[in-house]
């Protein structure tokens, strides 16, 4: 068993970020499986990555956008659960008129990839 109390100290991860985001941890990695609380700024979003073994998003605030590899941007709104299967390359991140706050629930190692470009962003 494991109690992690209160929320960990905010941290800006630039290096796999377009814009400004801030991570709050929830449970640091503990048996694969990493919680973190994240806001990103309007426009801001990951990097293209993977999930070793899925990842789960639970939009808390704002809007955002998601997307797999080879598709559009969907929408995200308050209230939507996203389940990303393992493996399955993708990005996720705030509309440029709105900030996106998410909780995001990461299953095994997360490998990071190339910067997503604007014309993936705006596609």
């Amino acid at each position: 068993m494991k109690i992690v109390r209160g929320p960990g100290p905010s941290e800006q991860r630039p290096a796999t970020i377009t814009g400004e985001a801030w991570f709050d941890p929830v449970l640091p990695g503990t048996d694969g499986t990493t919680i973190t609380t994240v806001f990103f700024t309007p426009g801001a979003r990951t990097f293209w990555h993977t999930h070793e073994h899925g990842q789960i998003l639970q939009v808390l605030a704002g809007r955002g956008l998601i997307c797999s590899d080879g598709g559009s941007p969907q929408a995200l709104a308050v209230g939507d659960t996203v389940w990303v299967p393992a493996g399955e390359r993708h990005w996720h991140g705030a509309t440029t008129d709105s900030f996106l706050s998410h909780t995001a629930i990461s299953l095994g190692v997360t490998r990071w990839a190339d910067e997503v470009s604007d014309a993936e962003y705006t596609s």
